[in-house]
């Protein structure tokens, strides 16, 4: 295994909606996050045909209004971050805290003072902040008035958005991501791109004519970031989930390349190639989609083309198989993917198959078909933790998979991966985006916040905040 670069952004990766709380404080306004119930049918509701966004408070209870404290306890939290010796934190920016309806002209300077002392924190101790700009936090103003992504209108908002932050926050910010998981709409547009299948979501053109939208979007993003400092660097984000066939059957294989392009590249193929790839009539035609109903612009492409992010930030989790050749299939679930059980591979509580040796695999295919840097975001094990008897959470099975992605990440850079960062995911407990739960718990840092509600809210350290400490200290070196 090779040595981990010197200046290596080992850190940790959380987003607003599911930590900071504070919902309707200092100006802030509802987000499409807002809107979502908690509980293992999340998914489900936000994907039935009735839901329309209406927030029913006797019916459900909407756990990111609460996230964790972290608006009131941000310094208390950075600290804990500086003390394992993070030399990154990756969080997001809440749209609904800077615009709150998402259309206004004037920014809401409440919301920008709080990320100035939110990015002044992490400077103190000497942590690179990432930024995602966007991350499933839409203004619930714009999934409900405007029909979310698949309007064109929100490409003004979302550059206006943008500017803003970018133009208050760059000289403290290098590192930026346009777009959390813009792939993900693939499976489910609600979180990214603010559809849900009474506004339209069903219907693939919608998806594909808001992948568009965010893609000028992103560009001009990324114009913005570099004519303000060219040394800025401004990532897109996918979900990556390094994809097997089942066995050696032909059939299979094409199925996995046709699934492959589809998910793990298109959105990533326009935005750092800086353009369409060449399956793109064919996946339109797979999904029924007419060319001539969407609304794509020479000016549109032109911008794309000169406007491409700088790395590829992506989540891995897991990775996935497919089977179109038995007719009753052993299907599994995770990160909204699915995907047929793989028989080498163990998974989690939740179903996620744990594939270590997936994660090289994923650096070598994203960085042979971009030979741009890589930045993994998103990464970790979701899982209930319990004290024992001495008070602590021994979370040696966190630990195990961290331990293993972290050491298939060294084979990685040895096979000659550029790759510049890893921040776990969620490096403190907080709220489920997939399910709304607490009890999901992926942190270093326990909260004491269960899936009812109750819990002072207090932060303790579990075993895996020692170890991650250690590893940090030696660059990768000492695992055990």
């Amino acid at each position: 295994m090779a040595k981990f670069p010197e200046n290596f952004l080992w850190g940790g990766a959380t987003a607003a909606n599911q930590l900071e709380g504070a919902f309707d404080r200092d100006g802030k306004g509802l987000s499409v996050a807002d809107a979502m119930p908690g509980g293992k049918q999340r998914l489900a509701i936000l994907g039935s045909d009735t839901f329309d966004w209406t927030i029913d408070e006797n019916k459900y209870t909407y756990p990111n209004h609460r996230g964790i404290d972290h608006y009131d306890r941000f310094k208390e939290d950075i600290a804990l971050f500086a003390e394992m010796g993070f030399k990154s934190y990756r969080f997001s920016i809440a749209w609904t805290r800077i615009f709150p309806k998402g259309d206004e002209t004037t920014p809401n300077e409440a919301g920008l003072a709080f990320y100035d002392a939110l990015i002044d924190e992490c400077l103190k101790y000497g942590i690179e902040p990432v930024v995602t700009i966007s991350h499933y936090e839409m203004p619930l103003h714009l999934a409900k008035e405007y029909g979310g992504w698949k309007n064109r209108a929100l490409i003004d908002f979302y550059e206006r958005f943008a500017k803003v932050v970018l133009e208050r926050f760059h000289s403290k910010v290098k590192y930026w991501m346009t777009f959390n998981e813009i792939n993900s709409a693939f499976h489910f547009s609600a979180l990214s791109q603010g559809m849900v299948n009474s506004t339209g979501a069903s219907d693939f053109t919608n998806v594909i004519q808001a992948w568009h939208n965010q893609f000028v979007a992103s560009s001009k993003a990324v114009k913005i970031g570099h004519e303000l400092n060219p040394e800025l660097q401004i990532g897109c984000m996918i979900i990556y989930a390094t994809t097997y066939s089942i066995d050696a059957n032909p059939v299979n294989q094409v199925a996995t390349m046709i699934h492959n392009q589809a998910f793990n590249y298109y959105c990533a193929d326009v935005q750092v190639r800086g353009k369409y790839p060449s399956f793109t009539d064919r996946l339109y035609k797979e999904h029924g989609v007419n060319k001539e109903d969407l609304e794509i612009t020479e000016e549109d492409l032109a911008l794309i083309a000169e406007h491409t992010v700088d790395y590829v930030g992506f989540s891995y989790y897991m990775s996935s198989a497919v089977d179109i050749t038995t007719e009753e299939a052993d299907e599994v679930q995770g990160n909204l993917l699915g995907g047929v059980r793989n028989p080498f591979l163990e998974a989690s509580e939740w179903g996620w198959q744990i594939d270590p040796e997936g994660l090289r695999i994923a650096l070598n295919e994203l960085y042979d078909r971009y030979q741009k840097p890589l930045f993994i975001v998103e990464n970790g094990l979701g899982a209930i933790d319990t004290f024992n008897e001495e008070g602590k959470i021994e979370d040696d099975y966190r630990i195990d998979y961290l331990r293993r992605h972290i050491e298939a990440m060294g084979e990685a850079i040895a096979d000659g991966v550029d790759l510049i960062g890893y921040t776990p995911w969620g490096c403190i407990d907080l709220v489920s985006a997939s399910t709304g739960e607490m009890s999901k718990r992926y942190g270093f840092i326990y909260v004491d916040f269960d899936d009812e509600g109750n819990g002072t809210m207090d932060r303790s350290k579990k075993k895996s905040f020692d170890w991650y400490k250690q590893v940090i200290a030696t660059n990768g070196e000492e695992l055990a």
